[in-house]
């Protein structure tokens, strides 16, 4: 599914791009504070630093933010795992990179994260499937690296186990976001990667035993 394009009269690509970064920005916090229903566009407006008008030149409506956000998260693992899988592809080294690196984007975005789940409820049953298969899509820049990995013999695992590998990788990122107020406690999000990492790798290593 591509890219859900929205409609902004401005023609300027970039200007458009800076305007939404700073509308994504204000709404997170007001969504992640108020909830989306009890969030108002004028609201928006005035958290990103410009009127009204202004933010309906690069929206049609609220709905159109949370698409922005959904896409904005995507957009950031997306980039930030391509460049890995550029580097190394199909390693052990680069399927630890790319844990790390998608940890890391949750840390960043954990406003984004949240506020993704908790409104989702507040999307239309037309724009609900757009939202979830973004999300499929994140697990399944783990599971071209996981297949990578199998193809070139550094593991052996049944396409049933990739595909269970990466979703726990995604579930497990995004721990961070929900469970953070707790697990920064006693981990640091360095230790928290190293660890989950560790426990990733020997559930590998404990599949590949018994597939």
């Amino acid at each position: 599914m591509n890219k859900r394009e929205i409609q902004a009269s401005v023609k300027d690509v970039r200007l458009v791009q800076k305007r939404r970064d700073q509308m994504i920005k204000g709404a997170v916090a007001l969504f992640k504070e108020k909830g989306f229903h009890r969030t108002t566009t004028r609201e928006i407006a005035k958290a990103a630093g410009f009127s009204i008008g202004t933010l309906y030149e690069y929206i049609r409506s609220k709905e159109d933010i949370l698409y922005l956000v959904c896409d904005s998260i995507y957009d950031h693992v997306s980039k930030r795992l391509q460049q890995d899988l550029d580097q190394k592809k199909g390693t052990p080294a680069s399927l630890k990179l790319g844990i790390a690196d998608y940890f890391r984007v949750v840390d960043e975005m954990q406003d984004e994260f949240l506020v993704m789940y908790q409104e989702t409820k507040s999307l239309t049953k037309e724009a609900l499937p757009y939202v979830l298969k973004k999300e499929n899509e994140m697990a399944g820049m783990f599971e071209k690296l996981l297949i990578l990995c199998v193809e070139n013999g550094e593991l052996n695992l049944s396409e049933k186990q990739v595909k269970m590998i990466s979703h726990n990788i995604i579930v497990q990122g995004q721990m961070w976001a929900f469970r953070r107020w707790s697990l920064h406690k006693n981990f640091t999000l360095a230790e928290y990667i190293e660890l989950q990492t560790e426990l990733l790798l020997s559930g590998i290593r404990s599949g590949e035993e018994t597939g």
